[in-house]
């Protein structure tokens, strides 16, 4: 197992503990975490804070130069919201745990010249099955249905 997308699933376990949507990400930069974050939607009644958009938050303001170093990974495949902040901040590189519950624009992502690898990990698709089977209506209101 990856240790950084083992770190993004251990984010999502503490969303999911939280009362959230087990979803969590982690920004990569020269081999070393520099932020961590897991969907907060529910817990800061946010529109925004999605796993991604949480950990580019608490990675703080960086310059150009670090995020062009950087690799993003998320347990879940990005949304469109947050795969255009990787393009805003010119991420090169999107490490995805598993795009079978949810499929963001990854394709679109590719056309931009950033790498995006999809590992579909069993473990981050059971925790997302596992959610959708117990609250479904919240998967539904976070994914806009």
């Amino acid at each position: 197992m990856d240790v950084f997308l083992q770190a993004a699933i251990d984010e999502a376990k503490k969303g999911l503990a939280a009362g959230g949507i087990p979803i969590g990400s982690v920004l990569v930069c020269d081999g070393k975490i520099i932020g961590r974050g897991h969907n907060q939607r529910v817990q800061r009644g946010s529109v925004i804070h999605h796993a991604e958009m949480n950990c580019l938050e608490n990675a703080g303001r960086q310059p150009a130069s670090v995020y062009a170093r950087c690799v993003l990974y998320s347990t879940l495949s990005p949304c469109p919201m947050c795969s255009g902040a990787a393009l805003l901040y010119k991420i090169p590189r999107i490490v995805v745990g598993e795009d079978q519950t949810f499929q963001g624009p990854a394709e679109y992502v590719r056309s931009q010249g950033v790498e995006v690898e999809v590992l579909q990990d069993p473990a981050c698709i059971q925790l997302m099955r596992d959610f959708i089977r117990a609250k479904p209506e919240l998967w539904n209101e976070d994914i806009g249905k």
